[in-house]
């Protein structure tokens, strides 16, 4: 996020245009703590992870009365456009801050950038921070995986992703571990229980010098990790009897807000980047309700995005259009969602061979 308050700063200011930094998100823009943001105050930040606006949940920022507030605080200082950069949730209060249905005619012209490591957010192929996460686990997961071998170990290990289990699927293709869970898959507890006993006994009926396996949980799988653990060992005892149980070894790793932190990768401060030059470009060209997005992963009619003059791999895309996307994701219905679901089906049926 900061490589985008970066971009979004230095473009504004060559323009000519006055910026601000609005911080603790729309918690601070209702309480009006606003920062002037030049060159010199945003050279370096792209080095670091997070946002140097910070960040905080405003639930109130439901309530009409909250946004008519926020709305007056920018007209007080004469701001007229607003980039936010964030997830669903920040995304969606962009939409009704702008909304000229509840404003009138001087509501704000809002244009967002998607930014949630879950990678949950429609019409666009990537968000801000994914690719960092991604390496986070890989990192980990490749240091477990040294201990797993070793000892023949059976290893799960949970990482973030509540409603969307991207960062699970594709830290383990990444990874090369032997089994995804993620939510899109909608297992029972039985079935998940099941698919880790299965991977297990794949693995050991395949090789003698090499058994470990290696499992990478979403944490929106509603099973506790405790509790998967313990059911998963007594089904091998049930599955493999009990010689074979005594050299195997079942161990849990949470990752959890590990995967949110640290230095940005060089991919996440270039998409930052140049999805911020694209948001910002179209925020001074007057347009509005607009999202940034990088290479959308389907065609999109005219309507709903266009590709972005300002970079041959962004996109212009309807605000409202990729919040409805992104519920459809969310819940599944989404065609990506169901795509993902089953390419994981076919590369798990192929493990088991």
């Amino acid at each position: 996020m900061n490589a985008a308050i970066r971009a979004a700063t230095l473009i504004s200011r060559a323009a000519g245009v006055e910026v601000y930094g609005v911080e603790r998100g729309y918690k601070g823009l209702v309480e009006g703590a606003f920062v002037p943001l030049g060159a010199t105050d945003v050279q370096g930040i792209l080095r670091d992870g997070g946002t140097i606006l910070g960040s905080a949940r405003c639930k109130e920022f439901h309530e009409r009365a909250v946004r008519d507030r926020a709305r007056a605080q920018l007209s007080e200082r004469g701001i007229e456009g607003l980039v936010v950069i964030g997830g669903n949730g920040s995304l969606t209060g962009a939409l009704a801050l702008g909304d000229p249905a509840e404003a009138g005619p001087r509501a704000p012209h809002v244009v967002g950038i998607p930014a949630s490591i879950d990678n949950d957010i429609g019409l666009t192929g990537l968000s801000i921070g994914v690719d960092t996460a991604v390496n986070t686990i890989v990192e980990a997961v490749d240091k477990i995986a040294d201990t797993a071998t070793a000892h023949d170990r059976t290893f799960i290990v949970e990482v973030m992703g509540r409603d969307c289990g991207y960062l699970a699927m594709t830290s383990a293709i990444a990874c090369g571990a032997d089994l995804a869970l993620f939510p899109e898959a909608n297992r029972t507890e039985p079935e998940v229980v099941d698919a880790i006993v299965d991977a297990v006994a794949a693995v050991r009926s395949r090789s003698r010098r090499n058994r470990r396996v290696i499992v990478i949980k979403a944490e929106g799988v509603h099973v506790g990790v405790d509790r998967l653990k313990a059911a998963v060992d007594v089904r091998l005892r049930e599955r493999l009897g009990a010689d074979d149980l005594g050299s195997i070894e079942t161990r849990v790793t949470v990752l959890g807000h590990v995967v949110r932190g640290g230095r940005p990768s060089a991919f996440d401060r270039l998409l930052g980047s140049r999805l911020a030059n694209v948001a910002t470009r179209a925020l001074l060209a007057g347009k509005t309700h607009k999202m940034a997005a990088w290479m959308p992963p389907m065609e999109l009619p005219e309507e709903v995005g266009a590709r972005s003059t300002a970079d041959p791999y962004c996109w212009l895309v309807d605000l409202a259009a990729a919040l409805a996307e992104t519920d459809s994701l969310l819940h599944g219905h989404s065609p990506l969602a169901r795509w993902r679901a089953g390419v994981f089906d076919d590369i798990e049926d192929a493990l088991q061979l």
